[in-house]
C-alpha cells in the first residue's frame, strides 16, 4: 500500500468514485455514490466530501456534513457515507477516512460525529464499532445512531 491521502472531491476523481465496488450484500445499506455527491451542491458551507487515494487510485469516498442547521441533533455532525473500493476492504482505509474526518471535526471544534446506519448482517456496524462509534439510540425509523467522540 502506497501513502493514502485524503483530497476534495473534483471533477477529476468523480468518476472513479461512482465506480467504486462492493461487495456483495452491501449496496442493500449504501444510496447511489451520486445522492451523496449531490449533497455539496445544496449546503456547500457544510459539506465535506473527500476521496481517499493510494496512490493515484481513487479506493474511498466519505461524505459528512457540519453544523447543518436542522432541529435533529443526530444531523448536525454526521457521517453521512463511506465507501471503500471492494477488492480494497480490510485494509485500513475506512479507518484511515474515519481519522480523516475526525482531524476535520477536531479543527472545527466538534466534539463528536454522529453515524446512522441499518442494522444488518452484511451492514456497516462491525466496522463502525471497530473504528469507535458507540450506539446511541435509533431513529424514528429503526435506524442505528452511534456517536465517536473527538479529544483534542
Amino acid at each position: 500500500m502506497s501513502e493514502l491521502r485524503v483530497e476534495e472531491l473534483s471533477a477529476a476523481t468523480i468518476v472513479a468514485v461512482n465506480n467504486l465496488s462492493l461487495k456483495p450484500g452491501q449496496e442493500q445499506f449504501l444510496a447511489p455514490v451520486s445522492y451523496g455527491i449531490a449533497a455539496t451542491a445544496v449546503n456547500p458551507q457544510t459539506s465535506w466530501q473527500r476521496v481517499v487515494l493510494d496512490g493515484d487510485e481513487v479506493v474511498g469516498f466519505v461524505s459528512a456534513s457540519f453544523g447543518a442547521d436542522t432541529p435533529d441533533e443526530h444531523f448536525h455532525n454526521v457521517l453521512w457515507r463511506i465507501n471503500v473500493d471492494a477488492d480494497d476492504q480490510r485494509r485500513g482505509i475506512g479507518r484511515f477516512a474515519v481519522n480523516a474526518l475526525i482531524d476535520e471535526a477536531r479543527a472545527r471544534g466538534v466534539d463528536h460525529v454522529n453515524v446512522i446506519y441499518e442494522a444488518g448482517a452484511d451492514g456497516p456496524e462491525a466496522f463502525f464499532r471497530r473504528v469507535g462509534f458507540e450506539p446511541v439510540g435509533e431513529t424514528e425509523y429503526a435506524e442505528v445512531v452511534a456517536t465517536i467522540r473527538v479529544t483534542s
